[in-house]
């Protein structure tokens, strides 16, 4: 199909072509306490994915000052970010067997 003209318009995008109207997206579920919770989002950020994403799954469920501390003394290496998922390449650690796993780094930007 070619557009010839600029003042055509093209056919709509995803669900909307095939007679469903589009919805936006939920990325995040509401939390059960909504008082006792946060969410964050970052745009943008001078930091790697994959360190940010280990991290963020390393620190969700705790406690506020719980992650401030642990993360704390993750920039002081005293203890580390277990890596799950993205552990291509990446080296082993003693610090790691606190989370029953053996790799794991200290992604110092993706704490701070």
């Amino acid at each position: 199909l070619k557009w010839t003209s600029a003042s055509q318009q093209q056919p709509p995008r995803g669900g909307a072509r095939r007679g469903r109207a589009a919805a936006m997206v939920k990325f995040s579920r509401e939390a059960s306490n909504p008082t006792k919770s946060c969410k964050a989002m970052g745009a943008d950020l001078r930091v790697h994915y994959k360190n940010t994403y280990e991290t963020a799954r390393a620190i969700k469920g705790m406690t506020l000052r719980v992650a401030q501390k642990y993360l704390q003394d993750v920039c002081e290496k005293k203890r580390c970010i277990p890596f799950r998922k993205y552990v291509g390449t990446c080296g082993r650690t003693a610090q790691a067997k606190e989370f029953k796993l053996t790799q794991g780094r200290w992604p110092i930007k993706s704490c701070k």
